[in-house]
């Protein structure tokens, strides 16, 4: 016999959905369900309530074993039992009572029958409660059905589900057997990779927490996911994501992945593509009116789903749109319906970490066993920040105000209270919730009184304009729900900003679904800190795995003179230009990164002043995919190009410059974020919760980047290069202990001695320019 696992949700959304996609306005359960709906009926329960009542039942069917699980909202256990399933609205009370919402009913009946079975009940009552969420209203519809009415429902159920399921269990044997065979698809592992596969297959084994600096230029994907598959195969998970924070990471684990499947491994992949990018209409327009694939997509996307499952393994884009405009469904919906399919996924971090577009369903089902592999990870402390701060703009408010009918009273007034509420609000930055309390409660309220204008409205002027600024209100509101010690509000001229400043105890929480997480980076130092404010627990472990190049490839200088502290900036400008020249002067392609645009822009214009090179170029503020391609093909094997480029941008880190493409680096300061108003808020904060608030704003992200940067030179075993520091302080403390151990560093303090260290290193002239 063999088993399937799945939720009472995921069941019934897969068996009984039907209708469209749209978009105009997401469903009230997808949009405000949970904002304390849940929480604020089940305390007005009588005593004979239980809540959140974990359920779980095992049915034999023909070959196959199905366990199904969930959780009740509520259950009463008076002299009847009544079973409750609450759920959130902003639609009048009266529609939905002449209504009959199925898939509600579906998933209280399942819970129903769970209850029923397991307490010998011959009938039970089953309840959908109504949560109005403007008005606070609460509609209870209540039926009762035999425990045979209920069973028989419930089979049926699975029995839909019957022929999808056996698929599921096939596969799954094809994959671990394929998996058992899997060898490493190299001929050897390079120095550090095996340290790095066995620390990530024993976290898995050990279902904990991992942190690991690996260096650069090692193979960390195909030494990450190698050992997750490997894992997978012997039935310690069932899926795992490789999470990444840009394309170019996407492009490495889609790699990695590929070389396994020419290895005939059998396993089932989705790279999932954001919807802008995989929209097959020329404007992204989710609704059944303007688009083809969303008009009946629930309909159709079961046959989608499994005519691609039985077709191919790898759902890469060109698969999942090929087979999206065959059956006539969204590819982007569809592609997300396919998650719940495959073995293993790589995508952003905002589908697990992100609060308003997470993926929440993997979240719900404790079955599930998943493993999250969290490359770059350096980048997912901003990232999470970002994810968890919300803002909102008084000129946004105004604009709704002007596109709201004078129909819509309710809407209108809460949106002119808030409007006035920002008003009475200082002219100054400060924080401080209270002082936020009426106009947050009259966001709140606007919110959820828009239901009207958003369901019955959708053909009025600026209708999408409205759209966004609703949602940008909402997930304002979302994140009013994590407010606590670790946000601040700060009030602007134009707009009021919610901001995350820690999110160590959210990500603690998040990191409860997984059954393992490692996070890996070529720069997590100090490694602590990174532990610290991402999550990690007493049991969380910590490896550094040494560079396994030969240091002697590798040449850092760093000038002990130049100050570049911004008031020193303007008079070292023709000082740092000189020593970039002497740095340069060998044949090769060089890149020389500033700490933001506006310096970099100032020394780029001193620099090409009188110089006769046509291959110097400059990163843009502004670059499509089409033009970074371009800048990054200006760097040939047989070039000499010098760019100009800004640390913590795109050519920072994640770009693969090997051998002779990439003769060195240079980086001109300690990398340090821009002093403002939040920045210091972020270093008070800090100071007053771990004592360090400067290191933690301003000395660790900074240094992070010049690391980073500094890792574009050796990427290979057999990369030659050197990396020329520009700022005195890389030679005092904290930051020279923040530098690599196994840099070998040559201290200069004028430019001429440059060419006296590179030439010993070289060994010899020949390679001048």
């Amino acid at each position: 016999m063999k088993e399937v696992k799945i939720s009472v949700r995921n069941l019934i959304e897969f068996v009984k959905r039907s209708g469209d996609i749209d978009r105009r306005f997401f469903s009230n359960k997808r949009a405000v369900e949970g904002i304390r709906a849940h929480q604020k009926v089940q305390r007005e329960y009588s005593k004979n309530f239980l809540t959140e009542v974990f359920l779980r039942t095992q049915e034999e069917i023909e070959d196959i074993i199905f366990t199904v699980e969930g959780r009740a909202d509520g259950i009463e256990v008076a002299n009847e039992v009544t079973i409750d399933e609450i759920k959130s609205t902003t639609r009048d009370l009266e529609e939905l009572e002449k209504e009959e919402n199925l898939m509600h009913w579906a998933q209280a009946k399942c819970y129903a029958y769970i209850y029923a079975k397991d307490n010998d009940l011959d009938d039970i009552n089953v309840m959908l409660t109504y949560y109005q969420l403007e008005t606070e209203e609460i509609l209870n519809i209540k039926k009762t059905f035999t425990f045979y009415e209920l069973r028989d429902f419930f089979i049926g159920t699975l029995m839909e589900y019957l022929e999808f399921s056996r698929r599921i269990v096939e596969w799954k044997d094809i994959r671990n057997k394929s998996i058992k065979k899997l060898k490493f698809p190299f001929k050897k592992f390079r120095k550090g990779q095996r340290e790095l596969s066995v620390a990530v297959y024993n976290t898995i084994d050990s279902e904990n927490k991992l942190f690991v600096e690996a260096p650069t230029g090692i193979g960390k994907s195909i030494s990450t996911i190698f050992p997750t598959i490997k894992a997978m195969g012997e039935d310690k998970i069932d899926k795992a994501f490789y999470l990444v924070a840009r394309s170019t990471g996407k492009q490495a684990a889609k790699d990695a992945l590929e070389r396994l499947l020419n290895r005939k491994l059998k396993l089932k992949i989705t790279m999932v593509t954001a919807k802008d990018k995989i929209c097959l209409n020329d404007k992204v327009s989710c609704n059944p009116k303007d688009c083809i694939y969303a008009r009946g997509h629930f309909d159709r996307v079961n046959d989608a789903i499994i005519d691609i499952f039985d077709s191919c393994d790898n759902f890469t884009r060109e698969n999942i749109e090929k087979f999206a405009k065959l059956h006539i469904v969204c590819p982007f919906e569809y592609q997300l319906d396919l998650l719940d399919f495959s073995d293993f996924i790589v995508c952003d971090y905002n589908y697990i970490f992100d609060p308003t577009v997470y993926l929440k369903r993997f979240f719900e089902n404790s079955m599930l066993r998943f493993t999250l592999l969290i490359d770059e990870s350096h980048n997912l402390l901003d990232r999470g920040r970002e994810m968890y701060s919300a803002e909102v703009f008084i000129e946004d408010l105004e604009k709704l105000f002007e596109i709201l009918p004078k129909k819509r009273k309710a809407a209108r007034k809460h949106l002119r209270n808030a409007i006035d509420e920002f008003k009475k609000l200082d002219n100054r930055n400060f924080y401080s919730y209270d002082s936020f309390i009426s106009f947050n409660v009259e966001v709140e309220k606007t919110v959820f009184s828009m239901n009207d204008f958003l369901t019955k409205d959708k053909e009025a002027k600026d209708y999408e304009k409205a759209l966004d600024i609703y949602f940008s209100l909402f997930k304002y509101i979302k994140i009013l729900e994590y407010y606590n010690k670790d946000f601040v509000s700060i009030k602007s001229e134009d707009s009021v900003k919610i901001k995350s400043l820690d999110i160590a105890p959210i990500f603690k929480n998040i990191l409860k679904a997984p059954r393992s997480s490692v996070f890996f980076s070529a720069t997590l130092n100090p490694i602590k800190y990174y532990g610290k404010l991402l999550g990690a627990d007493e049991e969380t472990n910590y490896y550094k795995i040494k560079s396994p190049f030969d240091p002697n490839n590798l040449v850092v200088l760093r000038n002990n003179k130049i100050s570049t502290v911004y008031r020193d900036r303007e008079n070292s400008i023709e000082e740092i230009i000189e020593n970039l020249k002497n740095f340069s002067e060998y044949k090769g392609n060089y890149i020389f990164f500033f700490p933001s645009y506006s310096y970099m822009e100032r020394v780029y214009e001193s620099y090409i002043e009188g110089v006769d090179n046509d291959n110097i170029v400059k990163q843009d503020r502004e670059m499509t995919e089409f033009e970074r391609e371009e800048f990054l093909n200006n760097f040939t094997f047989s070039s000499s190009t010098i760019a100009f480029a800004v640390m913590g941008g795109v050519f920072s880190e994640g770009i693969d410059l090997i051998g002779d493409r990439l003769r060195g680096v240079a980086i001109i300061t300690v990398g340090l974020p821009g002093l403002s108003y939040e920045r210091n808020i972020l270093k008070s904060h800090f100071q007053k919760k771990y004592n360090k608030g400067y290191e933690y704003a301003y000395i660790y992200p900074g240094m992070i980047k010049v690391v980073q940067s500094a890792g574009r030179v050796i990427r290979t075993e057999d990369d030659k290069g050197e990396v020329l520091l520009i700022d005195k302080r890389f030679s005092i403390e904290p930051y020279s202990l923040l530098l690599p151990s196994q840099w070998k560093i040559y201290d200069f303090n004028d430019p001429r001695e440059i060419n006296d260290i590179l030439k010993i290193f070289k060994g010899e002239e020949k390679y001048k320019k």
